[in-house]
């Protein structure tokens, strides 16, 4: 494992004057293990940003590497390794409803494999020992069989944490994870997070809403206002005026 780099990035909706500039001109460095959270208000870029570090969104400019590798430049199979090595988990699941628990963690394996079994989702043996043992983590093997569709909430964010395990990742992205769970399951998804990063040495870049929770788990913040890093550092670092500005006094 690396570390992941930043250099000039830049994102923009639109052209001209019409433009938005969604992120403006982003340079960093997260070290191999760090746990990041992203915060500011709704619209700082912080979504965009990760976006773009997985590749789902493209940069308008500047570049982003890990490990040496130019990940701006990759296509094809090298691209989807990329998207496998740095997991993406979402506010919104984006589970299969109509299937089990244990093949729903198992679709996390489809990205490295380029054969028909993709098309029949026929998974070996190996791999399912391997999605029981990342349910196990998670404090949900009862729930292998069950359709994940009859889940709470918080479960199904699990489910996908587990099946963001199962590709491997050198990083994990999380994109406002608990923003749609209660605080009881808010606390048991981050719980899981932040031990997946201790246990595992997985870098973990987390935005999050809350700055109170974001303290909690994170031991670096970075914080982000119209698309530019205002703050970079430990939690106990943020002054309680910057704060202030960076949410707009939405929470705080």
């Amino acid at each position: 494992m690396g570390s992941l780099q930043l250099n000039s990035l830049i994102k923009q909706f639109g052209k001209g004057s019409d433009g938005r500039l969604a992120v403006a001109d982003i340079t960093l460095e997260v070290t191999q293990g760090e746990m990041v959270g992203i915060i500011g208000k709704s619209g700082a870029g912080k979504s965009t940003l990760l976006r773009m570090i997985n590749r789902l969104v493209e940069p308008t400019s500047g570049s982003i590497s890990f490990d040496g590798t130019d990940v701006t430049s990759l296509k094809g199979k090298a691209l989807k390794k990329w998207r496998s090595e740095c997991a993406m988990i979402f506010q919104q699941f984006h589970l299969i409803d109509r299937l089990d628990v244990l093949t729903n963690v198992l679709t996390g394996t489809l990205g490295r494999r380029y054969n028909i079994l993709n098309i029949f989702k026929i998974f070996p043996k190996e791999e399912k020992i391997n999605a029981l043992k990342a349910l196990h983590k998670l404090d949900l093997s009862n729930k292998a069989l069950q359709r994940v569709e009859t889940l709470s909430g918080g479960e199904q964010q699990r489910v996908a944490i587990a099946r963001a395990l199962m590709q491997k990742p050198k990083i994990l992205l999380a994109d406002e994870p608990i923003s749609s769970l209660d605080p009881k399951n808010s606390k048991i998804v981050m719980d899981d997070i932040k031990k997946i990063n201790n246990d595992e040495g997985i870098t973990v870049i987390c935005n999050l809403h809350s700055l109170e929770i974001a303290k909690q788990y994170s031991r670096r913040l970075m914080g982000l206002s119209e698309g530019k890093i205002v703050f970079d550092g430990p939690p106990e670092n943020l002054t309680q005026k910057l704060s202030q500005e960076l949410y707009d006094l939405e929470n705080e």
